[in-house]
């Protein structure tokens, strides 16, 4: 699941059209682990964290549907 988060993140800072250095001072997260991200890389589950609630993302959980 976290590689899906990741790939998520990845494509919203591509998106954003914020430099990785600006992400950075923003957040606080170190330019190397952005850059890490942004090329294929995984990172701490903390490091997300921060990230999707710098994008506004949330996590929810589905509901399962009953089968019948």
């Amino acid at each position: 699941m976290l590689c899906m988060i990741i790939e998520k993140l990845r494509k919203r800072i591509e998106k954003s059209g914020k430099s990785l250095n600006q992400i950075g001072r923003d957040t606080g997260i170190d330019k190397a682990a952005l850059s890490r991200i942004m090329h294929g890389g995984s990172c701490k589950v903390e490091t997300a964290d921060i990230l999707l609630k710098y994008f506004g993302f949330t996590i929810t959980k589905k509901s399962k549907k009953k089968v019948r």
